[in-house]
């Protein structure tokens, strides 16, 4: 099992180190946008639709990084002071009764809707706009199997720290 958390921890490893460079983009884009404008009063919506795009990707595939470095807003009162032990507990519970059921929410809610946009190739209500919205809203569904697979790595690596196979990750280690 610690072989599945691994692959799993790797896989939002490496998507966060690479799409996270979306960042910088996206503030350069922004950047050509506003000179564009206000320098030489010419606009692309093509360009403004690009940071629409990167935004929503960046936060939507970015979230199984996010809870991969324990990064995610937590209110931690109980938590932070807590026993390695229990912090697993937590974990476990967090993924099983919280994560799942609202990444299989979203799934299947999400589900019609991107098939539809992908029936129909929808794309940007305006003309000289990106005409891949299919694409973006196919990036629902896969923020939430990533999530989810990320809330399967919780749950191993918690379970073996209960079964005392695995030290809990220090807190310094888990932030980048």
């Amino acid at each position: 099992m610690k072989q599945v958390a691994d692959a799993i921890d790797g896989l939002n490893e490496r998507i966060g180190r690479v799409l996270s460079w979306l960042a910088v983009l996206m503030v350069l884009t922004q950047f050509v946008v506003v000179v564009m404008r206000y320098v030489f009063g010419l606009g692309s919506i093509w360009t403004q639709e690009s940071i629409v795009y990167m935004h929503a990707s960046m936060f939507m595939l970015l979230a199984g990084y996010t809870l991969l470095h324990n990064a995610h807003v937590r209110v931690d009162v109980i938590y932070r002071e807590a026993s390695p032990r229990f912090k697993a507990s937590v974990d476990m519970a967090g993924v099983l009764l919280f994560l799942w059921p609202v990444c299989y929410l979203i799934v299947t809610v999400a589900w019609p809707y991107v098939r539809t946009s992908w029936l129909v190739h929808e794309g940007s209500k305006e003309t000289s706009g990106i005409q891949a919205v299919f694409l973006l809203k196919s990036v629902i569904p896969v923020f939430a199997v990533l999530l989810a697979l990320q809330g399967l790595s919780t749950l191993i690596h918690s379970l073996r720290v209960l079964r005392g196979l695995e030290l809990p990750v220090e807190e310094d280690e888990q932030h980048i």
